[in-house]
């Protein structure tokens, strides 16, 4: 599984992040996460606002932090 955190690195793109490390973590899944920060990557995924998360190239969340249950059921979800 290939997980990438879009954002510039601001605080909230940070949070995303720390919650998907914790999520995988937690879960047990054999994943990598990636940070993207280049803008036109970020765009080519349609994301008008960050922080955004892209699980396997498919993009689940944008333009705000989840709560980390939510990243756990998003996690679950594309795991299956």
């Amino acid at each position: 599984m290939i997980i990438k955190v879009l954002g510039s690195g601001c605080a909230n793109c940070q949070k995303l992040e720390a919650l998907a490390n914790k999520a995988v973590a937690e879960l047990g899944l054999d994943a990598q996460i990636l940070k993207v920060t280049d803008y036109p990557e970020i765009m080519a995924y349609g994301v008008m606002s960050t922080p955004a998360l892209v699980i396997d190239e498919k993009l689940v969340l944008a333009g705000r932090v989840p709560s980390y249950d939510e990243v756990v059921t998003l996690l679950k979800r594309s795991a299956q």
